[in-house]
C-alpha cells in the first residue's frame, strides 16, 4: 500500500511543495479541484518531480466534455512520462447546474459514456481509428489531422473515478482503471458495498476480480505531537465527519451502521448554520469507524492493519493543519519498498 499526499491550493507554491513531498517520501501527489483548476498545479507538480505519481483527485468531469478532458489528459501523460493519472468525479447536481451551468442527468450513465468517449478519442489518435462516437450524452464524429494529437510512447493516462453510491462505483469497475474511495467511508462499507460493486462492474467488462485495477483510499487520520494537537485534530475530524454525514448522497454509509437517522438531523442543523452542535453529535464510536488515531509514527501501520489488504494507495486526509513532513520519517522505507 503506497502512501500519497494532497497538494495544496497555492498555485505559486505548487512546484516547491510537490518537490518537497517527493523528497519526504510520498509515492504520489494528488491535486483537488476546489477554487482553482487542477490541471495547472498538476503540470507544475510534474515538472518539479521525477518519480512520483501525479494526478487529479479529482477534476470535475461534468464541468467539461470528453474532448477537453482527453486533450489535457493526453498532454499531461506525455509531459509526465506516463506518471499522470486522470482522476474524475461527478460533483452534485446543484454545483453542475448552478455553478458550472452544465447539464445534469443520470450521473452514473453519463460518467460511463464520458469515459468511453475519451477512450474513443484516444483511439483515434493512437491507432488512427475513425472517430465515430455517438451516445446519449456525447457525440464526437470529427477529428481532422490538424487537431489530432501525435501518439507518444506513454499512451493515454489511467482513468480513475470517484464515487460513493453503488451505481457510480460499478461504472468505475467497468470502464475505469482505478477508483477513489471517498474519505467518508468505513472498513465495513468498503468491504460490504464498495468492493462488491467494483467487482460487478469488472464482470460487466469481462474481467475477473480487481487485479490490475487500482483501489485508492483517502483515510481520515487524527494525530499530533502533543495531547493538545491531537485534541484539535480530533475536533476538526469530528467537524468534517458531521459535514459529510449531513449530505443525503452519503447516507448509505450511515445506514449500513444503523446511523441513517443521523443524516436528516445533521442536514437540518447545517441549514441553520449550527456547526458546533453538529460536531457534538459525532460520538467517539462514530469517529472510530471513520478515522485512524495515533502518533505520527503509528498512523501508517494503523492504516495498513485496517485497510492494507484493500487499498493499493492511500492519501492521509487531515481536516486540520498538519505538516506533511511530520510523517516523512515513517514513509520512506514503506514507499520505497513497493
Amino acid at each position: 500500500m503506497k502512501i500519497d499526499a494532497n497538494l495544496g491550493a497555492d498555485l505559486a507554491g505548487a512546484p516547491a511543495a510537490a518537490a518537497k513531498l517527493e523528497q519526504d517520501g510520498y509515492a504520489g501527489v494528488w491535486v483537488a479541484e476546489a477554487g482553482s483548476d487542477p490541471f495547472l498545479p498538476s503540470l507544475q507538480a510534474i515538472t518539479a518531480t521525477g518519480s512520483v505519481t501525479v494526478g487529479t483527485s479529482v477534476a470535475i468531469a461534468f464541468a467539461r466534455n470528453p474532448m477537453t478532458l482527453a486533450t489535457v489528459g493526453y498532454d499531461l501523460a506525455r509531459v509526465s512520462g506516463g506518471r499522470f493519472v486522470l482522476g474524475l468525479g461527478s460533483q452534485v447536481k446543484a454545483h453542475i447546474e448552478r455553478r458550472y451551468s452544465m447539464p445534469w442527468s443520470r450521473p452514473a450513465a453519463r460518467m460511463r459514456e464520458l469515459v468511453l468517449a475519451m477512450r474513443a478519442i484516444w483511439a483515434s489518435w493512437e491507432d488512427g481509428a475513425k472517430l465515430d462516437f455517438q451516445g446519449d450524452f456525447y457525440t464526437h464524429t470529427l477529428m481532422t489531422p490538424f487537431f489530432a494529437q501525435q501518439p507518444h510512447p506513454h499512451g493515454p493516462p489511467p482513468v480513475h473515478l470517484a464515487g460513493v453510491g453503488q451505481l457510480m462505483t460499478e461504472v468505475a469497475g467497468e470502464v475505469a482503471d482505478g477508483f477513489f474511495v471517498h474519505p467518508f467511508t468505513t472498513g465495513r462499507y468498503l468491504r460490504e458495498v464498495t468492493l462488491p460493486a467494483l467487482r460487478r462492474g469488472r464482470e460487466k467488462a469481462g474481467r475477473e476480480g480487481l487485479d490490475g485495477f487500482a483501489v485508492c483510499g483517502s483515510q481520515m487520520v487524527i494525530t499530533g505531537d502533543t495531547e493538545e494537537e491531537t485534541a484539535k485534530a480530533a475536533r476538526g475530524t469530528r467537524r468534517q465527519i458531521a459535514f459529510y454525514a449531513s449530505t443525503p448522497a452519503y447516507r448509505p454509509v450511515l445506514d449500513l451502521h444503523g446511523l441513517g437517522d443521523l443524516q436528516p438531523e445533521l442536514t437540518a442543523l447545517s441549514k441553520q448554520g449550527r456547526w458546533r452542535e453538529m460536531t457534538d453529535m459525532i460520538t467517539d464510536d462514530i469517529v472510530r469507524e471513520f478515522a485512524v488515531t495515533g502518533a505520527p509514527d503509528e498512523i501508517a501501520p494503523a492504516i495498513q492493519a485496517e485497510v492494507g489488504d484493500v487499498y493499493d494507495r492511500v492519501t492521509l486526509y487531515t481536516s486540520y493543519r498538519v505538516d506533511p513532513a511530520s510523517f516523512a520519517p515513517h514513509l520512506r522505507g514503506r514507499n520505497e519498498a513497493r
